[in-house]
């Protein structure tokens, strides 16, 4: 990616509406090369495909104008949904960096036709998949009504998302040190219904994140689809780190940190001293 990170999550927005030209072939090829390079720093193996939506009998009730999508599926094994959004993410961003536009789906697809093009088994899920294609000049009146819906261009203050040393005291941009700018563009990531489930606490150099669980999402058969946003958030946070020099690592390292009923530990970032 000859942009930088920072810049392609600052103007990349999920598309539902595109203009129905096929993919050019040299968009094509670089797509399908960065899917088979896509990793995630839980070291957990993401599957994806590009699917014809005519060939496997695809749509979604919510996207115009794309006749191609690529699907992701895991195995059932811990943190798998977070390694999932994280290797998604990373898709996504390179997508925005060739003009491709791209929106995570996963309750408004015909989910057992992809599946089925996945040959999704017992011990796996498929927990989203996106069209791609190049976005229209105008997005459709459904489209506008869905993002004015869910205020899809708003985000959360920073200080209500991020706290220093404990869920008691909120971080303002400019105590967050080095991780500043990762932490801000942790903030603006995108997430189902735009509800914004990630929590971090800046604990000097380690950042302990979290999952503010939304009672309405959970119990999905699919397993916790706001965790896939976790990993969405954990990409940004991480690509704007290291492309900032910076050198760390996650680890389930639970701080035991006092928290509601609703917030549950997910993962700890530490920076190398």
């Amino acid at each position: 990616m000859n942009t930088s990170v920072k810049d392609l999550i600052r103007s990349r927005r999920s598309v539902r509406t595109f203009g129905g030209a096929p993919l050019r072939s040299e968009d094509r090829q670089k797509l399908d090369a960065f899917l088979k390079t896509v990793d995630n720093p839980f070291h957990i193996p993401i599957e994806f495909r590009v699917l014809e939506a005519k060939e496997y009998g695809l749509s979604s009730s919510v996207i115009i104008g794309a006749d191609t999508y690529v699907a992701a599926k895991v195995s059932r094994v811990p943190q798998s949904e977070i390694a999932c959004g994280y290797s998604f993410e990373k898709f996504c961003l390179f997508a925005e960096s060739v003009g491709i536009g791209t929106v995570m789906l996963a309750a408004t697809i015909s989910r057992s036709a992809f599946e089925k093009a996945m040959d999704v088994r017992d011990t796996e899920v498929m927990p989203v998949a996106s069209p791609i294609g190049y976005p229209a000049k105008k997005q459709s009146v459904r489209e506008k009504l869905m993002r004015k819906g869910i205020r899809a261009d708003e985000r959360l203050p920073f200080d209500t998302l991020f706290f220093e040393n404990s869920f008691a005291q909120s971080l303002s941009p400019e105590r967050a040190g080095i991780f500043r700018d990762a932490l801000e563009m942790t903030r603006l990531a995108p997430s189902a219904g735009n509800r914004q489930p990630w929590r971090a606490v800046v604990c000097g150099d380690r950042v302990h994140f979290y999952e503010k669980k939304t009672k309405a999402m959970q119990n999905n058969p699919l397993g916790d689809i706001q965790k896939v946003d976790i990993g969405i958030a954990l990409a940004h946070f991480d690509l704007a780190l290291k492309e900032a020099g910076a050198i760390g690592r996650f680890a389930a390292e639970d701080p035991g940190l006092g928290t509601d009923d609703q917030t549950e530990y997910i993962v700890t970032y530490e920076g190398d001293r």
